[in-house]
This record gives C-alpha cells, sequence and structure tokens, in this order.
C-alpha cells in the first residue's frame, strides 16, 4: 500500500515561493504519474498540476501555468512543486495523489499554504 506524505507548506506574503514535497513510501513511485491538487476554503478540490511516470511530459491548469513547476526527484520516491510568485488566491490546502493507470488511488493527507497580501 503507497503512503504520500505532503510537506513544505506555510505562510508567504504575495509574490513569494514555496517548495511542496510529495514523498511515497510503500511503493516505488517510479511508475506512477503524480498529481496536485488544491482545495480553497468552501470549494471543491481542483486540479494544479500533473507528471507523468517519466518526468518528461507535465501539465498544468491555466491559473498556476508559468508560476508553478512539477517536477520528480533524482531517487523517483519524491515529486515537488515549485510555486513562484504566489497569490492570496493561491491559499488552499494542497493533495498530492499517484496513479497507475486510471483515476488517482493513492492520495496524501494535505499540506496548507497561505499566502497574505
Amino acid at each position: 500500500q503507497m503512503q504520500l506524505v505532503e510537506s513544505g507548506g506555510g505562510l508567504v506574503q504575495a509574490g513569494g515561493s514555496l517548495r511542496l514535497s510529495c514523498a511515497a513510501s510503500g511503493i516505488l513511485l517510479g511508475g506512477y504519474a503524480v498529481g496536485w491538487f488544491r482545495r480553497h476554503p468552501g470549494k471543491e478540490r481542483e486540479f494544479v498540476a500533473a507528471i507523468n511516470w517519466s518526468g518528461r511530459n507535465t501539465n498544468y491548469a491555466d491559473s498556476v501555468k508559468g508560476r508553478f513547476t512539477i517536477s520528480r526527484g533524482n531517487a523517483g520516491n519524491t515529486v515537488y512543486l515549485q510555486m513562484d510568485s504566489l497569490k492570496p488566491e493561491d491559499t488552499a490546502v494542497y493533495y498530492c495523489a499517484a496513479t497507475y493507470n486510471t483515476g488517482y488511488d493513492y492520495w496524501g493527507q494535505g499540506t496548507q499554504v497561505t499566502v497574505s497580501s
């Protein structure tokens, strides 16, 4: 059973940066695509970014394109979300999730990101 743990959230001023980490245990993450999602207070969870198993293909929500970068760590069992030029509307709980084929089967518990204006 895979377990995912997010870290790196916190409080930052608008225009600042944070790097979130998603660390996997239990199963090697290498064969899985990984996505980042977020949930704003009182709203549905939304897609932020995803990376395929090889790291060669990525995609982003329009709202974060050009500001956020998803990448895989060299050791293979961590995925990062570099968040630059943060805005107050990026305030949310951020989750990572992993999928082997169809559907995200494994989810982390989330990490809070708060961007002050």
